[in-house]
């Protein structure tokens, strides 16, 4: 009996080995293929964006040589044009229309897609004029004249105002660059203006609005602005010493993005707001842009468990989220 019993129970591992092994070369097929034909997307999606770049590249050369010329050369004026004007010009039109719907509930195009039900719906206007003449206020007074010093540290460097823009490869490389700078900076100030202290007094004008809307993302106090909000987006381009073209780009970048992450709206093919909009509405939680330290130092742990994690996001259908991932019910008291 005895030795019945071993000879069954050899048998069984011989044969849970031959399971394990056979799982393993199916494993390794999956991954195997699975790599080859990701490898494959990557080469061909690098050639097909390589081939348009070179097929674009002289119309855009062309379209900047004209604005140079027409600028006469005048490092200051291209400069203003770039780093401020464009820029400027992209923040206030995205957040036009976002106010349109946030003061009149349409197109509902965009409010079905609202994140925070039955806030802001409609948004209290007298609340939405202090956020836009604070807006307007810290773009004029604040990162205009930060553009200054920026602007001779940007000719210290010599590339700036080029004649020839960068090319497509190079300008990916400043934009992960950017990127990542801006994450750095941005986590640890954002946490800085959390310690009480700094909050009581400064960060606590922002995050009056626990259901944020767009032009919110640069309604602060002027000191959370410079720290929090310019200083981590000037700070990419002036260590990489890049061209005014990527840093117009990388700003309007970076000023819809925000703007994206406060607008309230989880839109269809944006990127999602959940993670940022999570902050306003707990405060101790989500502090980055990217979510990378957040997850990092923990600073995400709570968001994690919650629905708005599950819809955190990029929206490829139109169907709400909010419909599709509801909050559970509230229990009866």
């Amino acid at each position: 009996m005895k030795r019945d019993s071993g000879c069954s129970t050899l048998a069984e591992q011989q044969k849970q080995e031959e399971k394990l092994w056979a799982a393993m070369k199916i494993t390794a097929y999956v991954l195997g293929t699975g790599l080859l034909i990701f490898t494959a997307l990557v080469n061909s999606l690098s050639w097909y964006v390589q081939n348009i770049w070179d097929a674009s590249g002289h119309f855009w050369q062309t379209t900047w040589l004209k604005i140079y010329y027409l600028c006469e050369g005048k490092e200051w004026t291209i400069f203003l044009l770039g780093a401020a004007l464009v820029p400027s010009l992209a923040f206030w039109c995205f957040n036009g229309i976002l106010m349109v719907a946030d003061v009149t509930g349409k197109p509902t195009f965009i409010t079905r897609y609202r994140i925070q039900l039955g806030k802001n719906d409609p948004v209290d206007t007298k609340k939405l004029r202090q956020a836009v003449y604070t807006a307007l206020c810290n773009q004029f007074f604040i990162s205009l004249p930060m553009l200054v010093p920026m602007f001779y540290i940007m000719k210290w460097w010599g590339n700036t105002f080029s004649k020839e823009l960068p090319t497509f490869q190079w300008f990916l490389v400043e934009l992960s660059i950017f990127t990542l700078i801006e994450e750095i900076l941005f986590y640890y100030t954002h946490r800085l203006v959390h310690l009480p202290v700094l909050y009581k007094h400064i960060h606590k004008k922002h995050h009056e609005w626990t259901a944020p809307i767009g032009v919110v993302s640069i309604y602060a106090h002027p000191v959370e602005h410079i720290l929090s909000n310019t200083l981590p987006v000037m700070a990419g381009p002036m260590v990489m010493g890049s061209h005014i073209v990527s840093i117009a780009v990388w700003f309007s970048l970076a000023l819809l993005t925000t703007s994206i992450s406060h607008c309230g709206y989880h839109l269809p093919f944006l990127p999602s707001p959940e993670f940022h909009d999570f902050h306003h509405l707990k405060f101790n939680q989500c502090y980055g842009v990217l979510g990378v330290l957040d997850y990092l130092h923990g600073t995400d742990t709570v968001f994690r468990q919650t629905k708005a994690y599950q819809r955190h996001r990029v929206l490829l259908s139109l169907t709400p989220l909010s419909e599709s991932i509801p909050e559970a019910p509230r229990r009866a008291e």
